[in-house]
């Protein structure tokens, strides 16, 4: 159904609505729930979405406030704007951030990747090295070709692979207050021209060619990371574990092996971890992120030993994709919500703060969870609370 055809002097909120109003005369149906408010749609229906004809309302739940030791070494609390459909998903987070927030979240380490696109060339019978040699010799030209797409794009690295009759050269860049991935796709496109203008027998095949692993779970990012590496940890006494937790350190640290080290082996998967897409799902649905990145974002590892009487959970994300500017996160309540997560300052530039408060959120869902399985309650907190 093609619904471009619209009078020019409409306003976003009118054709939205006239959008709709064909749909249901169309299908003979009722969609009336999904008429915005004009206030809260900002330029989506110019920016985001084609043929845009309402809202899906998202319901989003507060917890914490959360205590976080950021890798700058400033200490502060920050506030989770939970977006979900999941009855008790808040209440577990809320529960985790008291927990943790006894000790605090520390960050241990933050690792900034960039943002990756990989470009499949074929090579013909003057073989691989050609292309190897001439994107190796030829650097700087190909990267000013990149950077030249745009003031707020740098390359910081690359990587090349060669499989049958491809050269895979992936790109790794610095995009600023962007998550910037179509600001990597645009530089990807240059650089690919480039290359083929100044190399003899080199054919782009694409410039998406999968080693990049966008939106999609791979060996390569679990190992190496992609945007943003966070890795945080935090202490649980024995009696925060008792009173807050409802269980004992011994049953957490029997579910952990059983669940964590034992389990996920069977399962071969790639991160071993309790619900980490849970919380990335819903930070980033709040905050206006491409939520479809929480593929590379599921696969953490949740790690929990002794510690004297008490435990020690840590919790490593090595693909946490985010940005502060662009896409959804400049539409209204998106906005607010990361206003909301990002009221305390941190002493960092705002896209790491946004990377290492998501991190530290998720340590505060794993330790809940935990603890939830290791008393016994998660069904009937699913119970109470889900059904």
């Amino acid at each position: 159904m093609d619904l471009r055809d619209l009078p020019g002097q409409l306003s976003s909120f009118q054709r939205i609505n006239m959008r709709r109003t064909r749909i249901e005369s169309e299908l003979r149906m009722d969609l009336g729930a999904l008429e915005p408010r004009p206030e809260v749609i900002g330029e989506a229906e110019q920016k985001n979405c084609e043929q845009m004809f309402g809202v899906v309302p998202l319901p989003v739940g507060y917890a914490g406030p959360l205590t976080v030791m950021f890798s700058s070494r400033q200490r502060t609390h920050i506030h989770l704007p939970i977006a979900t459909t999941e009855g008790a998903l808040v209440a577990s987070v809320n529960r985790g951030c008291k927990a943790a927030s006894v000790a605090g979240v520390s960050i241990i380490r933050t690792v900034h990747h960039g943002v990756t696109r990989s470009i499949a060339f074929a090579f013909k019978a003057s073989g691989a090295d050609v292309i190897i040699n001439a994107i190796r010799s030829r650097e700087a030209g190909w990267k000013r070709a990149g950077e030249a797409t745009s003031n707020h794009l740098k390359i910081i690295g690359y990587d090349l692979d060669i499989a049958k009759k491809y050269v895979f050269l992936t790109v790794a860049c610095d995009t600023d207050e962007a998550m910037g991935m179509n600001m990597v796709t645009i530089a990807a496109q240059a650089i690919a021209d480039w290359i083929i203008a100044n190399t003899e027998g080199a054919e782009c095949v694409t410039i998406a060619g999968n080693v990049d692993s966008d939106k999609k779970p791979s060996r390569r990012t679990y190992e190496r990371g992609r945007g943003f590496e966070v890795v945080c940890e935090t202490e649980l006494r024995r009696q925060t574990i008792i009173d807050i937790l409802q269980t004992t350190p011994e049953a957490m640290l029997r579910v952990a092996e059983a669940k964590l080290l034992v389990g996920s082996v069977i399962a071969g998967a790639l991160g071993r971890n309790l619900h980490a897409a849970n919380v990335l799902a819903a930070l980033y649905l709040a905050t206006g992120q491409d939520a479809a990145h929480v593929a590379e974002g599921s696969m953490a590892d949740t790690s929990v030993q002794e510690r004297g009487d008490g435990l020690v959970v840590h919790v490593r994300l090595p693909a946490v994709l985010v940005g502060v500017r662009g896409g959804g996160t400049e539409l209204p309540a998106q906005a607010q919500c990361r206003a909301l997560l990002l009221s305390s300052g941190a002493g960092l530039p705002p896209k790491q703060q946004l990377a290492e408060s998501i991190a530290a959120a998720v340590l505060a869902g794993e330790i809940s969870l935990l603890a939830a399985q290791a008393s016994h309650d998660l069904a009937k907190a699913h119970e109470k609370l889900a059904r």
